[in-house]
């Protein structure tokens, strides 16, 4: 084999993957895919500073609780973000931080302004309820959205 890839019959093809299973092709697409919907990203980027809770996350990426709790789940069953409680809340974080070094070197080859993705990250955000962005309120103050006022449609 010589360093293009190729063997002694062909040498040079470079597109054989002599000592690259295809296993191991599988598994990082898969990780890839895994990591590359927007969501995932934007989540991935909000617990590289720090822990966070999903009521954080909902303030910072503006989406649903449904929705990051579903992307959560999938991260974590993957490995790639784990849990740990405090009191009632549950917080959220990097098991390795290469996730979103990776996150950060294909930014620029997408085109893709890195200053947007680090805005994600600045703490704390108006308007957020979580412990880490208010940290002088009372457990049980945090983490609740007040809920507007019913109006009866007629």
């Amino acid at each position: 084999m010589n360093f293009l890839g190729g063997t002694a019959e062909n040498p040079y093809n470079i597109f054989m993957s002599a000592n690259v299973s295809e296993s191991s092709i599988e598994m990082i697409s898969a990780y890839l895919n895994l990591i590359g919907q927007p969501a995932r990203i934007r989540i991935l980027t909000v617990i590289s500073a720090q822990e966070a809770c999903v009521c954080h996350l909902e303030a910072a990426l503006g989406m649903r609780q449904a929705s990051i709790s579903q992307h959560l789940m999938i991260l974590r069953k993957a490995g790639i973000v784990s849990t740990h409680r405090v009191g009632r809340n549950i917080f959220y974080q990097l098991t390795q931080f290469e996730w979103v070094n990776l996150v950060r070197q294909i930014a620029p080859l997408a085109g893709a302004d890195l200053s947007e993705l680090e805005r994600l990250s600045i703490r704390p955000i108006a308007g957020c309820c979580c412990p880490q962005c208010n940290p002088g309120l009372s457990p049980e103050q945090t983490c609740r959205k007040s809920k507007p006022s019913s109006t009866k449609r007629g």
